[in-house]
């Protein structure tokens, strides 16, 4: 984890949410889209949430998801921690940029901030300590304008209050201006889940990988077949949610999870 702080006299230059709770994707008989539509989270930037803690842009967006939730079999490919494709490609970041990932951590977080700070140190730290091909970087200069409009990072680290979800991130695919972590303030009050932790999971989506609790192994929460797997199912994987058939009530980083990300962007 490196920290730019810029020099005295050169300017800096350069939207998946844990939920207390998951409803499986769809039962035995799916809603009309009308109904599907009108009963999805609508965030306070206007992003759709889907899956607890994903976004989706815009309403044509939602309209594709809702359509590959309908029309997906149940019967998927039966191994791996599971990175986002779209259009049958992995949904991941070009190598130069994976080792550029800069970020800023909102001033608006007042006295939280320092431990949002630290949160997203550890949760980073996680994932650069299973691979040497990936790399956050904390942009200080840019907190105070910390939003998705600053260009001078690559996505901003916001609070937001709701009962929704304790965070929410985005896909290397997502678009600059929906490109942002979102937290709950309730991420300081989630009983067994460290922050740290938390923060590794939305992370996790930021690089590309989807939820593992997705896979049938699972046997809920089932969203989609939109992944390609990596490595063998973990019902402990920090991308799978505890509440869905997880194998431990704990959040936490396990070796399939480094597995993972070396097996997508490198050692």
């Amino acid at each position: 984890m490196r920290v730019r702080i810029p020099m005295m006299i050169a300017a800096a230059a350069g939207a998946a949410a844990l939920t207390a709770s998951m409803v499986p994707a769809f039962a035995e008989e799916a809603p009309s889209y009308q109904e599907f539509e009108a009963s999805t989270y609508v965030d306070v930037d206007g992003q759709y949430i889907v899956n607890g803690d994903e976004v989706v842009s815009n309403q044509g967006d939602l309209h594709k998801f809702y359509e590959s939730m309908v029309s997906t079999p149940k019967h998927v490919p039966k191994d791996g921690l599971i990175v986002n494709t779209v259009s049958g490609r992995d949904d991941k970041w070009s190598a130069s940029q994976a080792l550029n990932l800069t970020y800023c951590v909102s001033d608006r977080f007042g006295t939280n901030k320092a431990g949002i700070v630290t949160a997203m140190e550890q949760g980073a730290g996680l994932w650069e300590a299973a691979s040497s091909a990936v790399e956050f970087t904390y942009v200080p200069a840019q907190d105070g304008s910390c939003n998705t409009r600053n260009s001078n990072v690559l996505f901003s680290v916001e609070p937001v209050s709701t009962s929704q979800y304790i965070a929410r991130a985005f896909f290397p695919s997502t678009s600059k201006r929906s490109r942002n972590v979102l937290i709950d303030d309730s991420i300081f009050s989630s009983g067994n889940w460290e922050p740290g932790d938390i923060l590794a999971h939305e992370l996790g989506h930021a690089l590309g990988f989807r939820h593992e609790h997705t896979r049938p192994e699972a046997a809920t929460c089932f969203e989609d077949n939109n992944w390609r797997a990596l490595t063998p199912y973990d019902s402990s994987s920090i991308m799978h949610y505890p509440q869905c058939n997880g194998g431990s009530e704990d959040l936490e980083f396990q070796a399939s999870d480094a597995a993972g990300i070396r097996a997508l962007y490198g050692s």
